[in-house]
């Protein structure tokens, strides 16, 4: 009954957008300007729809309500109740995005009863010089940052890192930063939409008008300590489990195979495992399923499943995550 579910892309316009969703992912969206897609959400609002398979039609809550356990698994069910912890998404940013930042579960439950925003980027594609910020460049308080957002300043204080493809960034609550134009990657985030926005550049929407700040709101959700470290590093080794990034709130894996690979889920009705192709493609199969997983898709699946294989035709890189 249970098998792994892939779901319909939900499409995010945004500023500053572009179109490799569409030509580089294959997303099926007819709008310019696609900045996000949204591949596995209960945000209400955006909750994704079972694409593949029996349950095809049925949104991701509805599966949750009715096969708590099954779907997430106790551990989890222990944690979130029925409420699903995770969002994942691909970005394509065309344009710099504002300067930003997302509230810890603290702020978040007591401003907008909401989880908070702990977030990871796993970089895609790159174009040349493509850049992205990440914290600050020296030591900042709250009234010398407000006086910089004041004089228009704030980008001399700030942190910039050049990318590249397969660079990972594990982004806290509070750490200021902006995704810059020419970078299409991979999020993984805490289930929550909530961000306030520092400064955009003074640039303007489609209506002519200057986007919405969060000034105020944003001040005492900023961490202004300099990072130990902006980009996490890690050891690509073909064949193995590569952990590249462990919070509380989830645990990515990055899995680059050229050969099959056998999974025995140790964590069975404990969690569920989220799977996000990067790169080239393979195949999810077992007795009861067999699912092809493509660059630019996602699969969830579910705590029940306790074995599978992954077979890549020539190689993929696999992004595995569970809370």
């Amino acid at each position: 009954m249970f098998y792994p579910f892939k779901f319909q892309p939900i499409p995010k316009h945004r500023i500053w957008g572009g179109n490799k969703l569409k030509v580089n992912l294959n997303k099926p969206f007819k709008e310019n300007k696609i900045g996000e897609s949204w591949e596995i959400s209960t945000v209400p609002g955006d909750v994704s729809v079972v694409s593949n398979g029996y349950f095809v039609g049925k949104n991701l809550q509805e599966l949750i309500d009715n096969y708590p356990i099954e779907m997430l698994g106790e551990k989890i069910y222990k944690r979130y109740g029925t409420n699903f912890p995770l969002l994942i998404k691909f970005i394509d940013a065309q344009s710099d995005l504002s300067i930003q930042l997302h509230p810890n579960d603290v702020l978040a439950k007591q401003r907008h009863n909401s989880l908070g925003k702990e977030e990871m980027w796993y970089i895609m594609e790159a174009e040349p010089n493509s850049r992205l910020m990440f914290g600050f460049n020296q030591k900042l308080n709250p009234e010398t940052y407000s006086k910089h957002l004041k004089n228009n300043t704030l980008e001399s204080v700030l942190h910039y890192e050049n990318v590249k493809s397969d660079d990972v960034f594990h982004i806290p609550t509070g750490r200021v930063h902006a995704i810059g134009g020419g970078i299409l990657l991979a999020e993984i985030q805490q289930s929550s939409d909530v961000t306030y926005r520092l400064y955009d550049y003074n640039r303007k929407d489609e209506n002519g008008n200057l986007r919405e700040l969060h000034t105020e709101l944003a001040l005492d959700a900023i961490d202004f300590e300099i990072p130990n470290q902006f980009k996490t590093d890690f050891d690509s080794v073909e064949n193995k489990v590569i952990k590249i990034v462990e919070s509380q709130y989830f645990t990515t894996n990055l899995f680059h195979l050229n050969q099959k690979m056998k999974f025995q889920n140790s964590k069975k009705n404990e969690t569920f495992t989220i799977y996000i192709c990067v790169s080239g493609k393979a195949t999810l199969k077992n007795d009861n399923f067999e699912i092809e997983l493509n660059k630019g898709e996602s699969v969830l699946i579910p705590a029940i499943i306790d074995q599978y294989e992954i077979d890549p035709p020539t190689e993929v890189k696999l992004l595995q995550v569970f809370p």
